[in-house]
């Protein structure tokens, strides 16, 4: 039986097994209509790619390059169903044809889905790992447009740290995480960036 890696919170990885380890016949279906003798070629997987998953401005050598990656060096002419298989369930077949915004943008904030980002400070595990701007940058360079932010006081109480609180996570300055936000919010996205503050402050570091 197969398996999948997902990055989770660009922290951690987790593993998930698939719930099935041969091609459900949906999928055998589909890989008969688009193949011949028992491989999808590379001229009918163009075609595939064109009639079923909509990808009307794929090319021939698009449809190569997926042979190429999912196939052996015996077999580069084209997918068994096991390749083929393998290839729908692939990192680089994405559920989304394309990354270019085709929604109306126009409406309110909360019509809308939006790529959010958890303890986005963390550079690894959430129980002891170093808090730091860099995991910041990295979620606004791949487009999350929420930022969260545990605050806390620091070990004098006069300045404000980030960290997972209760752990053993060392913290970074609220400014360093400010200024990141600010010098790159926009560098992939013109839409609005929202932080949100998890607030563990005395009250006299909330004035």
């Amino acid at each position: 039986m197969s398996k999948q890696t997902y990055k989770v919170c660009f922290c951690f990885s987790r593993r998930f097994r698939h719930t099935v380890s041969v091609a459900p016949d949906e999928i055998k279906t589909v890989f008969d209509n688009y193949s011949e003798r028992g491989f999808m070629t590379v001229d009918l997987l163009h075609r595939f790619l064109i009639d079923v998953q909509k990808q009307d401005q794929a090319t021939r050598e698009e449809a190569q390059a997926i042979v190429n990656a999912s196939s052996s060096l015996l077999h580069r002419k084209g997918l068994s169903l096991d390749a083929f298989f393998r290839y729908l369930f692939g990192v680089n077949n994405s559920p989304l044809a394309s990354h270019e915004v085709n929604q109306d943008m126009d409406a309110p904030l909360s019509h809308y889905f939006i790529f959010t980002g958890h303890n986005s400070y963390l550079t690894g595990n959430q129980l002891s790992s170093d808090c730091s701007e860099v995991p910041i940058i990295e979620a606004l360079k791949k487009g999350v447009r929420v930022i969260e932010l545990d605050l806390w006081p620091n070990s004098d109480e006069d300045d404000i740290d980030v960290l997972h609180g209760m752990t053993l996570t060392s913290p970074v300055k609220l400014i360093r995480c400010l200024n990141a936000i600010r010098e790159h919010a926009f560098d992939v996205s013109d839409y609005p960036v929202v932080v949100t503050l998890e607030d563990h402050l005395t009250p006299k570091l909330q004035a």
